[in-house]
Order: structure tokens, then sequence, then C-alpha cells
């Protein structure tokens, strides 16, 4: 059980220590409670709070600063939110909603405005599905030998790409298409979708074989694409201002260049179970990360469709702030997903 005073204390040289990054004595502690205590005293609660882990003293003579282990106990106990207010919760809410019936844009937004609202990286991940399908193709003509493909996929993903095509696209050959589209395409897995599907459609094709052949091979492309985990850094450079990270802040940008690392977080995460989770410190699961403060939630949309979103700074952060603004941000990327869309 921590006594008031010692509370009082910690509270102190976090919010001081967050605010300005500088250790806090016991002779600026004196000043700063709201009653009268000895610096001999207050040296000797900080010395006991040191022992429980929650501060730390880089030089002997120096005041102390915060453990990791404090922030959490802060996070929990200590911290007093600060609200988002009407107007941000309005904007917020404006930008998410106009591509809501996009789950792929709209995790993108929601990243952006992470990385905005915090001053942190903003990260969302939308994680594959073995089992997603094309659901429905179109064949917008674009001029006389272009065209714009477009797919959409039972798992809510759009996949668009400009084509060039060897022949005039008249009605015969966008019935063409669609036909095989029809008959080898449509509700086929991602996955399976590849150049050994597209030569069966020479059966069908006929003398056309070589104009439908550039179609064929773009949506092959898309369904790669599509099948694969797609994962999206907004505001890498906020990271640099993070003077707490110090060097440290390369190795941490190269360890996230490699977004495989990321990636498998994410579906590590998703599979644990939990909906959402701030990792602190030690407590973040990939080493490269424990000098940092991790957000993420996980959302199921669609078609059984998984997706991560969060951000990720140091751990010296304004967390009365920040907390409440990606809860408010993630919240509402959330209910919009479970609508389908619908505003």
């Amino acid at each position: 059980m921590i006594s008031e005073r010692r509370l009082a204390i910690l509270n102190l040289i976090i919010e001081h220590y967050l605010k300005t990054g500088e250790p806090m004595g016991s002779k600026t502690l004196c000043q700063l409670l709201p009653y009268s205590v000895s610096s001999a005293t207050i040296r000797n609660e900080m010395a006991y709070l040191s022992e429980l882990g929650y501060l730390e003293q880089r030089h002997t003579s120096a005041g102390r600063i915060p453990s990791k282990a404090s922030y959490r106990y802060y996070v929990d106990n200590l911290m007093d939110r600060k609200e988002l207010s009407a107007y941000d919760k309005n904007r917020i809410t404006q930008i998410l909603s106009v591509n809501a019936g996009d789950p792929e844009r709209l995790l993108s937004d929601a990243a952006k405005l992470l990385s905005q609202y915090t001053h942190c990286l903003g990260f969302c991940c939308a994680i594959e599905d073995p089992l997603d399908c094309i659901q429905g193709v179109d064949l917008i003509p674009a001029g006389k030998s272009k065209a714009m493909l477009v797919m959409l996929t039972v798992g809510s993903k759009i996949k668009s790409s400009l084509i060039n095509i060897p022949c005039r696209i008249d009605d015969d050959l966008r019935y063409l298409f669609y036909e095989i589209v029809k008959r080898l395409f449509i509700g086929t897995p991602l996955t399976d979708v590849n150049l050994a599907l597209v030569q069966r459609s020479v059966l069908i094709a006929k003398d056309r074989v070589f104009d439908i052949l550039p179609i064929l091979t773009s949506l092959c492309s898309l369904c790669e694409e599509a099948s694969q985990s797609k994962l999206n850094f907004e505001g890498e450079t906020n990271l640099l201002s993070h003077e707490e990270l110090g060097t440290d802040v390369y190795r941490l940008l190269s360890f996230l260049a490699d977004k495989e690392q990321m990636i498998g977080f994410s579906k590590f995460f998703a599979k644990s179970g939990r909906k959402s989770a701030m990792f602190i410190g030690d407590e973040n699961p990939l080493f490269e990360m424990k000098n940092t403060t991790t957000i993420i939630s996980t959302f199921k949309y669609g078609n059984n469709q998984t997706a991560a979103l969060g951000m990720i700074g140091s751990t010296r952060i304004n967390y009365e702030h920040i907390i409440p603004c990606a809860e408010y941000i993630l919240n509402t990327v959330d209910n919009l997903l479970s609508k389908g869309g619908t505003k």
C-alpha cells in the first residue's frame, strides 16, 4: 500500500518528467507539495519509491525520474484524462465517415488521424484472409485501348488497375470478359487465382484470347495484392521528435521498415483474443519496441475480415491526452466497421 504522500510525490515526478524530460529533486518537491515536508523526508520517500521500482536516478547527485513501471501505475491509478473537445470529436467522426464503406481506406484515414492527434506513429494492418474470394469484377472503358479494371472481394476489399488493351473495347469484348469471369473467377478464393486459371480461359476466349489476356493477367495481379496482409504507417517522422528515444529512434525506424515484423505482431495480437491493449516499455512483446508505448486494437468486419489499428510512441508521451484521443478514434472505427459502412 502506497501512502497518499508517496502517491503525490510519484505523481508530481511523473508529470514533471513527461512535460520537461528533466529529473526532479527534493527541493523542488518541497515547493510543489501542498503541505510542509522537509527535504530529508522527501528523499526518504523517493528512496522508498525507488525500492518499489517506480523511480530511477541517473546520477548519484541527480533528482529522480520515473521508471517504465511507474508509467503503468500512473495510467492505471493517477492520471487525469483530458477528454477531446466536442469540435475534435465531430471532426474525427466526419473524416472517418467519408470512407466508411471502404474498410482499407477507413483504416488508412484512422492511422493518419492517430498520427496527427497523438504526434506519434500511426499504423493499420489489414490481415490476409485465406478464404476471401472474388465477389465481382467490372471493366470500364477509359479510351480507345485503355480500361479500368475494378475488383470487389467478399471481404470488402476494392482493388483497381488501369490497363492497356491491344484492341478496341467493344461490347463483344466486355461480354466475353464477363462470361469468363462468371465461369472461372467469381467465388474463387484469391489465393487460387493464378496463370493456370487464366490458361483455362483459352477454351472460352478462342480467337480473342490475345485480346482478353492482358485483362485476365491484370486481374491475377489484383487478386495477389488483395490476398496479402497490408501494413501502412503514418507519421513516421513524428518519432524523431520523441527525445526519450534518443539515437534508438533510427534503430526503431529501421526495424519498422521491415513490415513483416509488425504484420506478425498484428496477427499475433489478433489471435490472442484481446480486443485492445496498451503496451508500455517492457510490456511490449517485441524486443525492438521495449522503449516504446504501443496502443493497438483489432477489428472484425465484413465476412470475418480482421484488421489491426494503433499508434507507437516513446514511453514519455502525454498519456492523459493521447489515451482518450486514441480510444475515441479506435471506437469510432469499430462502430463504422460494425455497421458495414452505414453512417
